[in-house]
């Protein structure tokens, strides 16, 4: 499920250059306020001069060589790891920190790190042309990516790498096991790339071939699959406009769009279903940017909005597919039963629980300030139906009332 909050207002960054006053529309994909303090900077300014100037709170808007810029900033990130892993060496961490500890402090060096990066910024011109040698033609990708202001605008170099990275893998598309064709996923849109819950959503049986409902359908991905499985009818729902539009050209890149129908919604479509599926955030916290919301759901919300009103929405010998990750619980972040106890609270039982574990590269990487955490994570496939308030565990787990 994807939120995104645009403001009302349009926002302007202002500048002096030549002696005058300048502005441009301010664009930033996570709202935030225009920078105050921007100078005008060149292919003259050395890293370390920059990354003092970005340090002290000064953004710089590039005026040299593109391909200059793209190399600045990958030295301002050099120095802005040789800092941040300094300070790690200083304080011992994080060998003695909770993994609550180590992820609150990813976190905020991540957002430390993001910040200062996003201190070195471009212009584009209303048809979003870069004025600059060597620059690249980013007119297709700011158009699939952004609400074009129709004036000249500002947004950082990172964010506008992250908008042309995001048109090339929309144009490439995600492979996914079982599906004809790629899945094309729209900048903004949260990409299915950890492919061992999909593998759970194929494995499982399917109570029925009549009816399901998506929520928080994303790229659309789930609905796809469900419809490759021979589903004939789903309605799936999602709340960010950009996620709708993603699914409905899957849909039809697939030739599901007479099977699929796209509903603008907070969780669930009107009426019953005999097969309701959700793949919420796994991790309840605070989402920096409208991506995030695919991967943090702050107090739970979509997780439990879900599980509480899924009996009411389910026909009376309904499944609820409920897809996640336990990696909330080896953070510290949410307690092991937290869950099931969730699950009864909702008057809900268990009909099955499919496991796998996660095969993408974090979870090897042992330099990952979360890998304790990663290392020990399974993704799980809960099979839910209304009625009892009896959790009954599988895998020889005997069953616990709450």
């Amino acid at each position: 499920m994807h939120a995104t909050n645009h403001p009302t207002e349009p926002l302007y960054i202002t500048w002096v250059e030549n002696e005058q006053s300048r502005q441009a529309r301010w664009c930033a994909e996570n709202n935030t306020s225009p920078p105050k303090r921007v100078m005008t900077s060149g292919d003259t300014l050395s890293a370390d001069a920059a990354y003092r100037l970005v340090s002290q709170g000064t953004s710089l808007l590039w005026r040299g060589d593109f391909q200059n810029a793209r190399q600045l900033l990958q030295a301002l990130a050099r120095r802005i790891d040789k800092k941040q892993d300094g300070g790690k060496k200083k304080h011992g961490q994080d060998h003695a920190a909770s993994p609550l500890d180590a992820f609150n402090r990813h976190r905020l060096r991540q957002s430390q790190r993001t910040d200062l990066l996003n201190r070195l910024l471009i212009e584009l011109d209303a048809d979003a042309g870069i004025a600059l040698r060597r620059a690249p033609d980013v007119r297709e990708a700011c158009l699939a990516a952004l609400a074009m202001p129709g004036e000249p605008f500002v947004l950082s170099l990172r964010s506008l790498q992250g908008i042309i990275g995001a048109y090339e893998w929309r144009k490439k598309g995600v492979a996914v096991p079982g599906l004809a064709q790629p899945i094309h996923v729209h900048y903004g849109v949260y990409s299915p790339n950890r492919g061992e819950y999909l593998d759970l959503l194929a494995q499982a049986p399917l109570p029925t071939t009549e009816l399901a409902f998506d929520i928080g359908t994303g790229s659309g991905v789930i609905a796809a699959m469900l419809a490759q499985r021979g589903v004939r009818r789903i309605i799936a729902t999602d709340m960010d406009e950009r996620a709708l539009a993603c699914a409905r050209e899957n849909m039809d890149l697939l030739g599901f769009s007479h099977i699929v129908q796209t509903q603008k919604a907070d969780l669930f479509p009107e009426g019953r279903s005999p097969l309701i599926v959700c793949n919420p955030p796994w991790l309840p916290a605070r989402p920096t940017t409208p991506i995030e919301h695919a991967i943090y759901d702050p107090g739970s919300r979509m997780l439990l909005g879900y599980l509480d009103g899924l009996a009411s929405h389910l026909e009376p010998v309904g499944e609820g597919w409920l897809i996640m990750s336990d990696l909330a619980e080896h953070l510290g972040l949410r307690s092991p039963d937290f869950l099931p106890r969730a699950i009864a609270a909702a008057g809900l039982r268990v009909i099955d629980k499919l496991e796998t574990r996660p095969r993408h590269p974090k979870a090897m990487d042992a330099s990952d300030p979360l890998h304790a955490a990663r290392s020990a994570e399974t993704t799980a496939l809960w099979r839910l139906a209304a009625g009892g308030r009896q959790i009954a565990f599988v895998d020889n787990v005997a069953a616990h009332p709450y």
